[in-house]
């Protein structure tokens, strides 16, 4: 079971409701009985930090420059491949 917030249409009530995910009830306010509607609230989900993503599922060892951030704009400029970890594989 899940709660949802309900507000009324007509005198402005906000008020819980528990039920089912799946369930889309006609509920209507405690206070004057007028049909109410669901509120949808923004998720409490905040995603902070310099990319969360970039230690999720990842054995072990540290974000390298590049995808963490912290590396400087010139980086790009001096970039050779020979210097690069896939070179290995040709």
């Amino acid at each position: 079971m899940a709660r949802y917030d309900y507000r009324c249409s007509a005198c402005g009530t906000v008020f819980e409701v528990e039920h089912g995910m799946t369930e889309h009830p006609a509920v209507r306010c405690p206070s004057c009985g007028e049909p109410a509607s669901k509120v949808f609230n923004a998720s409490g989900i905040s995603f902070q930090g310099s990319g969360f993503y970039n230690t999720d599922q990842r054995g072990g060892g540290s974000a390298t420059a590049a995808t963490s951030g912290t590396a400087d704009s010139g980086a790009a400029e001096t970039h050779a491949c020979e210097n690069c970890p896939h070179k290995a594989d040709n």
